[in-house]
């Protein structure tokens, strides 16, 4: 992975750090390098992971899972996060279930090009998430009005608005560190989603 700074590897982990390790590892003991990042403070990787499962993979979220993770992949692509575009990509394909319409998705993110591809309502909640992203200064209520027109309610706002702000933490811990996908295992995830302190991969 060769990240830019030291990183405790599974077979080396004991205590805390190994207990969480085994909370959040998935096939053959494998552990995403993003939560390696935080091995050095582990209890920075269990705030991290439980923001993460409770923003995406909750049952209580109204927005539905495939539409958050095509989203985070729209605010990683926007972040210049190889590693989160990679990864929720391929968990978006395997949720999708349909590598056509997935590859779709992707050049229509890559290329701001909605129409066609996402309905009026969803293509309102990704220029949110451009307006977050890039352009934090001059962020406008109308957008959020927009999507509320749109069809949007208060509280799929408020998701939109922590899965946006979610990865903007999760993209710069990757890139400001350092951190490949070298050895992770593409899209994998915690599909528990009525458990929310279950965090196996899968």
């Amino acid at each position: 992975m060769n990240p830019w700074i030291d990183v405790v590897e599974y077979d080396d982990a004991d205590g805390c750090l190994k207990s969480l390790y085994d909370k959040v590892k998935g096939p053959d003991n494998n552990v995403d390098n993003i939560m390696m990042m935080h091995s050095l403070r582990p209890h920075t990787m269990e705030a991290h992971m439980t923001i993460y499962k409770y923003v995406i993979h909750h049952s209580a979220n109204q927005v539905p899972k495939w539409f958050l993770e095509t989203l985070g992949v729209y605010v990683s692509h926007l972040n210049n996060c190889h590693y989160c575009v990679e990864h929720h990509f391929a968990g978006l394909t395997r949720l999708l279930d349909n590598e056509e319409l997935s590859t779709t998705i992707r050049v229509a993110l890559e290329t701001d090009q909605f129409d066609g591809v996402f309905s009026d309502k969803e293509a309102a909640a990704l220029r949110y998430a451009r307006a977050l992203t890039k352009d934090i200064t001059d962020m406008p209520e109308q957008l959020v009005k927009v999507m509320r027109g749109a069809g949007y309610d208060d509280g799929e706002i408020l998701e939109i608005n922590q899965l946006v702000a979610y990865f903007a933490y999760a993209n710069r811990t990757v890139v400001g560190l350092g951190c490949s996908t070298e050895g992770d295992i593409l899209g994998l995830s915690p599909n528990d989603s009525d458990d929310p302190d279950n965090w196996s991969h899968s």
